[in-house]
């Protein structure tokens, strides 16, 4: 036994304090409840959680941007749907109007309804979200500049440019059964202007049909660069553009190209020596399609969502330009569709059928996307959710196992605290000695 150095009380002391420490680290877990409540417990494995937070924030942010990329996408559609709606409502209108029970009177009235309607649509495309224009042809995706292009694939395989009209076949080979003595009535629209005219089909060949509507009001045409092979021509992204099938085809390009050389439609009809439109003939003779859309040169504008928790991962959503002027059903001076005859409101039926397939080509297409959008924000949910549960694997205390070993601490620390004491008290005994 010694006096200066009471050994004894001083290892108590140590365990003592030991397990208050050991004592405070658990209760320091159980208030938390984190395994790993600061990086001394774990330099590793707070690393590896800290990462994992961020990757879980991110892909948080990016299910948000994807939540309002699908808004945006949302408020797009509004204004093509209302388009489409419009278009419908003006391809009823235009065929009212191209029926001979309509007075001059009738038709200045369903004109003045395709005035309106034209600013409507100019209105529509004019929609925003959180300020950005979408529908103004602002928000269109890079591409050259293309000379518009129409294609027939109704009529025979074997069709070449100088095929008499009186030969045409149709794409089973059977015969148009076009005559000598009937009529071809064409009609074009361009600029919101519609020029018409009709001669004998005699031995005209398809050639002809194109050399005739340009010597109606100039040149609008490319009837040197007619085509009457597989190959239509070069798209805005720099493709070849073939026909759906493969085969042979008659296919038309716009003399000028980009957007000012446009063609909003045009139309191609036989009629008999009596009159009377050859619908059968004119079904297949009538069917050009555009297969190459006008397009100018211009750089990227679609918008970048980012759709992911890495960089470059995103969403290009281009939106098409849905402008009356990029429909086809006004001009660049601002004169709209002209309805106020029968030959104009027959040949506005072929442009709103043409600005009627652009329409829905570009609802599908904000349709299409929001359907992916559904897929990545149920993606990144679920990443999220199982990196979380990686996360709390990790991170997170196990609290049945510090209650009991803060039970534990806490009973071996009063133990320690009562053998100080009683130690303590056993120190008196060298007063005795002294007494």
């Amino acid at each position: 036994m010694t006096i200066n150095n009471y050994v004894m009380s001083i290892g108590i002391l140590n365990t003592l304090n030991k397990h208050s420490a050991s004592m405070a680290n658990h209760l320091r877990h159980i208030s938390t409840g984190l395994r790993i409540a600061n990086v001394a417990d774990d330099p590793a494995g707070w690393a590896i959680g800290q990462r994992m937070d961020v990757r879980i924030r991110g892909l948080d942010q990016a299910n948000r941007n994807a939540q309002q990329a699908k808004s945006l996408l949302k408020v797009a559609d509004g204004g093509i749907s209302s388009t489409v709606d419009i278009l419908r409502t003006l391809k009823e209108k235009a065929i009212e109007a191209a029926n001979d029970t309509a007075t001059t009177a009738d038709r200045q009235t369903i004109q003045k309804l395709f005035d309106q309607y034209a600013d409507q649509i100019d209105d529509n495309a004019l929609v925003t979200y959180n300020g950005k224009y979408l529908l103004d042809g602002s928000r269109q995706e890079r591409s050259r500049q293309t000379q518009q292009a129409f294609t027939n694939e109704q009529l025979g395989k074997d069709t070449q440019l100088g095929t008499k009209l009186t030969d045409l076949t149709r794409r089973d080979g059977s015969s148009l059964n076009i005559l000598a003595g009937d009529t071809v009535n064409i009609s074009y629209v361009k600029d919101g202007k519609t020029y018409s005219a009709s001669y004998a089909a005699k031995d005209t060949t398809v050639e002809d049909i194109f050399k005739q509507m340009n010597a109606i009001a100039g040149d609008v045409f490319d009837v040197a660069g007619m085509r009457d092979t597989a190959e239509i021509g070069t798209g805005a992204v720099g493709q070849t553009v073939k026909t759906v099938d493969g085969e042979n085809a008659i296919s038309v390009k716009a003399k000028d190209a980009g957007t000012a050389g446009s063609i909003s439609g045009f139309t191609i009809g036989i009629s008999d020596s009596q009159g009377q439109m050859k619908k059968t003939v004119n079904s297949a003779l009538d069917a050009f399609t555009e297969t190459i859309q006008a397009k100018d040169a211009r750089a990227d504008g679609s918008l970048k969502m980012q759709i992911g928790a890495d960089a470059n991962n995103t969403l290009n959503i281009p939106l098409g330009d849905m402008s009356s002027r990029a429909l086809g059903l006004r001009g660049r001076d601002g004169s709209v569709l002209d309805v106020t005859t029968q030959k104009g409101a027959n040949a506005a039926m072929d442009v709103l059928d043409k600005a009627l397939e652009r329409a829905l080509d570009q609802e599908t297409t904000v349709g299409a996307m929001s359907s992916r959008l559904d897929y990545t924000i149920s993606n990144l949910t679920v990443q999220s959710e199982n990196l979380t549960d990686a996360k709390s694997t990790l991170l997170d205390a196990d609290m049945a196992k510090e209650m009991l070993a803060y039970t534990r601490e806490s009973v071996l620390m009063q133990a320690a605290m009562a053998m100080l004491a009683q130690n303590n008290k056993n120190a008196g005994w060298f007063l005795s000695l002294l007494g």
